[in-house]
């Protein structure tokens, strides 16, 4: 039986997270939103380490030793295992982390309202440069650039190939690796030396009460986020009722992360490759803009298309083959 969004839930309720600030503020968001909707249910948290936050600490500036095909459950596998095994009853994930592919038994079950999508840029603590107050969500990225500058070019920190990709193709920058949760990169960035700027997922900082860091944010058409960027997922266990949910999903992000996913999915993206995609929808149409990259090749393909949103998932993968058919048929912007 599903239940309805005051009915009665008494038994505990033991929610899964990484062991990370930012992990854990997700988590609590999504606590905070079922107990508002059924304020007698016990609420428990459970954190644990992942192998991707164990991988990530040892290697903060390399790639991690693993292959690409291992890379995309590296921060959901034991919280997964948690959840098959009865230890939690569900998980709280930021979606990009998520395998492109469904696991049916442990589904997805609730979609959070999406926080702002798009990457920004953060950069060092300088008394001498201009106060974020004054830049937060109006600067340009001409004058960001502009404030930016150091001999020769910026460095920028940024592990994401998704990122170096399009941020190469919007400004002039140099990109070195960097690993780490949310505050170990800012450290790493006000210590000084290595980087002079950051790039970062707006929807983190947020979280974390940190919006006073960003310096300016990216458009999607300038870098498109991930599939899926600034939702929040909640898997459970298929046939279990998590009618306690139904005051923390929402429609419209379910409908957007079904289009970019169904794109990053036909195109083998996720952590195989620079895969992007960012989706609106208005009036019942959903628009989808798209970023397919084959490094290799030096192929660089962006498109977009739209739809009723029932269509979501068949816009997606339509976007994808049509970006496909003109990379087979020679078609490609510089990368």
């Amino acid at each position: 039986m599903t239940l309805g969004r005051y009915a009665k839930y008494d038994r505990k309720i033991r929610v899964g997270s990484r062991d990370s600030i930012l992990a854990v503020a997700q988590a609590r968001y999504v606590m905070t939103s079922i107990e508002s909707a059924h304020p007698e249910a016990e609420l428990e948290l459970v954190t644990m380490k992942t192998q991707g936050d164990r991988l990530s600490a040892a290697h903060p500036s390399s790639p991690l030793p693993v292959s690409k095909l291992a890379i995309k459950g590296l921060f959901v596998k034991e919280l997964e295992s948690a959840l098959s095994n009865g230890e939690i009853d569900l998980a709280v994930h930021s979606l990009k982390d998520m395998s492109l592919e469904e696991n049916f038994d442990l589904p997805i079950v609730a979609y959070t309202k999406r926080e702002d999508p798009r990457d920004v840029a953060v950069k060092r603590k300088n008394p001498q440069t201009l106060l974020q107050s004054e830049v937060l969500g109006t600067s340009s990225l001409a004058g960001f650039e502009a404030e930016s500058q150091g001999p020769p070019f910026p460095v920028a920190g940024c592990s994401s190939s998704r990122r170096r990709v399009q941020l190469s193709r919007a400004m002039r920058c140099k990109v070195r690796p960097i690993r780490g949760n949310v505050l170990t990169r800012l450290d790493k960035l006000d210590g000084g030396g290595e980087y002079d700027f950051l790039v970062l997922a707006a929807a983190g900082l947020i979280r974390l009460g940190l919006t006073d860091r960003i310096s300016c944010f990216f458009s999607p058409d300038q870098i498109t986020p991930a599939a899926g960027q600034g939702i929040l997922a909640c898997q459970g266990r298929r046939d279990e009722d998590y009618g306690y949910l139904s005051g923390t999903t929402d429609r419209d992000s379910e409908i957007l992360a079904t289009a970019e996913r169904a794109f990053a999915a036909a195109t083998g993206g996720g952590c195989l490759a620079p895969v992007a995609a960012y989706a609106t929808t208005s009036g019942g149409e959903i628009s989808l803009i798209g970023m397919y990259v084959n490094e290799e090749l030096g192929i660089f393909l962006r498109g977009s298309a739209s739809g009723p949103e029932k269509r979501a998932k068949s816009i997606g993968e339509e976007l994808a083959s049509k970006l496909i058919e003109r990379m087979k048929n020679g078609e490609s912007e510089n990368v």
